[in-house]
């Protein structure tokens, strides 16, 4: 390919993405907005999958029949999203079984948030509520983002964890409002996960490497800390609403910026879950990689019968 024509390429890849027109999978796309979508999209695919283990163990131990059905169709959807998101990777041309061979590896990261442990059932409306809550503030503007394959994902993955976020915050009410110990475990839930939540977002704007290329080519609307000061506004007044505290001693509202000034985040806890280190890391690989493995004779069965239903349509 010449030079001229390569440029020309980029210049029409990038008209398309100054007015807002989707670039599809058969369309020219540079090498490192590929890279880029695959990077990011096989985490987001990760992260719901992995996202399953916390609640998934909780199934059985929900209090009554109807919170069982809720918890067990949430997990479902979390599989479901985790569908979506591998597929729209594979129109990039990666290979799914090589994406989750790089979750297993340490290659691929999934957000950091999973790695904490859910150990009460109040935790259960803390990842519905905040966990959630984040992960829409972050997907919602997905739902424009400059690949369509994604873009059109997303719309679904929100409406649904839309839902999840009412079902947590549901839970988190109704033991707020209950027995003095159903509030502390309320509470407790929102002491453990406020501020891995925050840190769902990301590092601050100054330490992503990411986020200003991410912009520029629209995948991303919105920067890190941009959706971090969002969720912040939103939250506090809802933990208020129903009577908890956010367990931040530096939390106050600022009149003149019409928003919270928050405390600092402890990025150093961050990095050491990010690089394994985080409470349930080991863990949650070690579920992923038996579950691979368990489930290798039921990936090989399938595949015997579509070859010889193959082969018979060949003979007929």
């Amino acid at each position: 390919m010449s030079e001229i024509s390569l440029e020309e390429l980029q210049k029409k890849f990038q008209n398309k993405i100054d007015k807002d027109v989707k670039i599809e999978p058969r369309d020219w796309m540079p090498d490192d907005y590929r890279k880029t979508l695959i990077r990011q999209i096989s985490q987001h695919a990760h992260s719901e999958v992995v996202g399953m283990l916390p609640e998934g163990n909780w199934i059985t131990r929900a209090p009554n029949l109807r919170r069982k059905a809720v918890l067990l169709a949430k997990v479902q959807d979390e599989a479901g999203h985790g569908l979506y998101l591998y597929s729209a990777c594979e129109t990039l041309g990666a290979d799914r079984e090589q994406t989750i061979d790089d979750l297993h590896s340490g290659k691929a990261k999934y957000s950091s948030i999973f790695n904490y442990p859910a150990i009460s059932w109040a935790d259960m409306g803390a990842i519905g509520w905040l966990v959630d809550g984040a992960a829409i503030m972050n997907q919602v503007p997905l739902c424009r983002c400059s690949y369509g394959p994604y873009a059109r994902a997303m719309v679904r993955v929100c409406k649904e964890e839309s839902f999840h976020q009412r079902q947590g915050f549901e839970i988190i009410m109704v033991l707020a409002k209950g027995t003095p110990a159903q509030k502390e475990m309320a509470q407790d839930a929102l002491n453990r996960f406020w501020w891995p939540s925050l840190m769902m977002f990301g590092p601050n704007d100054a330490e992503s490497k990411h986020t200003k290329q991410s912009m520029d080519w629209k995948i991303k609307r919105h920067t890190n800390d941009e959706l971090r000061q969002m969720f912040v506004d939103v939250t506090v007044p809802q933990a208020e609403s129903i009577g908890l505290t956010v367990p931040d001693k530096d939390l106050k509202w600022n009149e003149k910026e019409n928003r919270y000034d928050y405390g600092k985040i402890d990025w150093e806890e961050f990095w050491q879950v990010v690089k394994g280190n985080g409470p349930c890391n080991e863990d949650r690989i070690r579920v992923r990689k038996k579950a691979k493995d368990d489930g290798l004779w039921v990936r090989e069965a399938a595949m015997a019968f579509s070859q010889k239903r193959n082969n018979k349509a060949k003979v007929a």
